[in-house]
């Protein structure tokens, strides 16, 4: 399929974490209502952020995937015939936890997750005390409308996770998010931090010649302050569609897969890699030692 519509679910979230569940199939529906074909959900949207304080009580709100929230989304997906993409708090084992996101195909089968890879430790977001990094490596899921690419969060700012995802065939990078701001902070350092957002994940979509598919969360919990401003942007660059920086929002955008072809012909970036040459990235730092 050249052509595919693509479900953006910004939310709210609350304490209870079956009435995000309810809350974000009812979205889930209303946006396969809108014609979209594949929905995806932000970040951990089963509960609050709760990485914004380290406690052991927060464990109790990871699960096993497969489990109870990818079979209630996997009957909806089939029931409606859309891919659902699902952003989870997973339990791997007693004590090894992960940030991971489970895809459901349109016929509500699983696909498969990914762990993610890149986990940051900053004030208000105590990832690490949580999250074990991903040890699936990056991957790309082939749906029945399209084969994606699937990456969370701090993943964003990292090229290099765009890149290799994109290498392995994915027409569309998704991004599952949960970012804000201080509350305290002042709205010039809030601007600025959102253009740098936006603006690295639409360099994704240029130095790869994708489609790239952001969403955020919204609302304020514990003093964070979540941007929203979920997006849609086409290989160029071009902004297609961008929420409201404090509203839920459920959009649904029809995405060109074939503008990837006319824009890698024209700008030919994966032609001209010089792959012989690029040995030293795997090096922290390249320093004189």
């Amino acid at each position: 399929m050249s052509k595919v519509k693509v479900g953006v679910v910004q939310m709210s979230c609350v304490a209870d974490k079956q009435q995000n569940l309810d809350k974000a199939i009812v979205k889930v529906r209303e946006a396969a209502k809108k014609g979209a074909q594949i929905v995806c959900l932000q970040e951990l949207f089963t509960s609050l952020y709760f990485c914004d304080v380290e406690d052991y009580d927060n464990f109790k709100l990871a699960e096993t995937i497969p489990g109870p929230s990818t079979d209630a989304l996997s009957a909806v997906a089939a029931e409606l015939g859309v891919v659902i993409i699902a952003s989870l708090f997973e339990k791997r084992a007693q004590g090894v936890y992960h940030n991971t996101t489970a895809v459901l195909d349109a016929d509500g089968s699983y696909l498969g997750k990914y762990r993610k890879m890149h986990i940051p430790d900053d004030p208000g977001f105590y990832e690490k005390f949580y999250f074990t990094p991903g040890d699936l490596g990056y991957k790309v899921f082939k749906t029945k409308f399209a084969k994606i690419g699937v990456l969370i969060c701090w993943d964003q700012w990292y090229p290099e996770a765009a890149r290799i995802t994109s290498l392995m065939g994915a027409e569309i990078l998704f991004y599952p998010t949960a970012i804000g701001w201080a509350s305290t902070q002042d709205d010039a350092t809030n601007t600025d931090q959102y253009n740098a957002w936006q603006t690295i994940q639409r360099s994704h979509a240029v130095a790869n010649g994708v489609h790239v598919v952001s969403v955020n969360r919204v609302g304020e919990e514990a003093g964070l302050k979540f941007w929203g401003g979920s997006f849609v942007s086409n290989p160029f660059g071009k902004i297609l569609y961008q929420a409201t920086p404090d509203e839920e929002e459920v959009t649904v955008h029809e995405l060109d897969l074939d503008q990837s072809d006319y824009y890698r012909s024209h700008w030919p970036f994966l032609r001209d890699r010089r792959i012989e040459t690029y040995q030293p990235i795997t090096k922290r730092l390249l320093d004189e030692e």
